[in-house]
């Protein structure tokens, strides 16, 4: 067991270690870390407050006949989708949903790009959390050849008019970016690639992410420089560290829509 000093210790760490939860991530692995197993019941008793309070903010959006959007962007194996589910945990499935688009069929390339994204909007009473959305044409298309330059350019001058209208119709909109460096997103890649359950995960695109790192870099640049708006804002999540990072995505929503 890892040698520590226990008048280090508060009685209410003490009482946190000897819980269920405690003593579950104390003897999780074969080297019992304290300062983990401690940090992780923290994160689980946080987790669980800011989620209860997730509750109220969806019983007041069903109430009043609110729609709320949400945006989660970020690099390849940024922690968008287990983020995703620690917001939508205890939530009532009938009143939110996920929307992780495919590529576009071959109709939807005819539409205009926006066109499949207004589909998905939220109905009165409702939440919609997109893993990816239209800012794919912002970073993701443009780097990987998937859109034309005029395609890219059409996008970036109608975007933040498009989203005008999406907060003008009543919708609350936020907008969250996960950032990771370079060495966390190449250590979670070969984290996937080792695993029989995540391997699945990998595509083309993230095979090359860490090859078109730079690229990546100089067009989410020039997406923050031309969409991070006033009425529209980019709030950028740290996420090396997954847990800190679905804490700070969890109080972000509960700072920022109002709660039954």
């Amino acid at each position: 067991m890892e040698a520590i000093k226990i008048e280090s210790l508060s009685e209410e760490d003490l009482e946190l270690l000897n819980s269920p939860l405690g003593l579950r991530y104390l003897f999780a692995d074969r080297k019992t870390n304290v300062e983990k197993a401690l940090r992780m019941v923290k994160y689980e008793n946080d987790l669980k407050e800011l989620q209860a309070g997730l509750i109220e903010v969806q019983n007041w959006t069903i109430k009043n006949g609110k729609k709320v959007v949400i945006l989660f962007e970020g690099r390849d194996a940024a922690g968008k989708g287990g983020a995703i589910r620690r917001v939508t945990a205890h939530l009532n499935p009938r009143n939110y949903r996920i929307e992780a688009l495919p590529k576009p069929t071959s109709e939807e390339k005819g539409q205009w790009y926006f066109q499949r994204y207004v589909n998905l909007l939220p109905k009165p009473g409702e939440l919609v959390l997109f893993d990816r959305s239209w800012y794919n044409r912002a970073v993701v298309e443009p780097v990987n050849g998937f859109c034309t330059t005029d395609q890219y350019q059409i996008f970036m001058g109608q975007v933040n008019d498009f989203e005008r209208m999406i907060l003008e119709s009543g919708t609350h909109l936020i907008k969250f970016y996960f950032s990771i460096t370079k060495e966390e997103q190449a250590r979670r890649f070969d984290d996937i690639k080792s695993s029989p359950l995540k391997k699945w995960k990998m595509t083309p695109v993230d095979e090359r992410a860490q090859e078109l790192w730079d690229e990546y870099t100089r067009y989410k640049i020039k997406m923050f420089e031309h969409t991070n708006t006033e009425q529209a804002p980019w709030i950028v999540i740290e996420a090396d560290r997954k847990t800190e990072a679905r804490v700070k995505v969890l109080e972000h929503i509960l700072e920022n829509l109002p709660k039954e």
